[in-house]
């Protein structure tokens, strides 16, 4: 049961991250002139966290054996 604690601990950790690497992203989109090295890598970030959410979501769904 620990685990399963342990799992959806880092999930919210990493769901915040991606909403605060949004937040980021808007902020410096808004600006006329901004770095767009800095903006992509910012948006891949994201991306990776997005993918290890979705990991970990289906980690904490049980096998449904049909």
């Amino acid at each position: 049961m620990q685990d399963r604690e342990e799992l959806n601990a880092k999930l919210e950790a990493l769901s915040l991250e991606h909403r605060d690497l949004d937040d980021a992203i808007d902020n410096l989109s808004a600006t006329s002139s901004f770095d767009q090295l800095k903006l992509r890598r910012l948006k891949k970030r994201k991306l990776a966290l997005k993918d290890q959410v979705m990991q970990l979501q289906s980690n904490l769904l049980p096998d449904i054996i049909a």
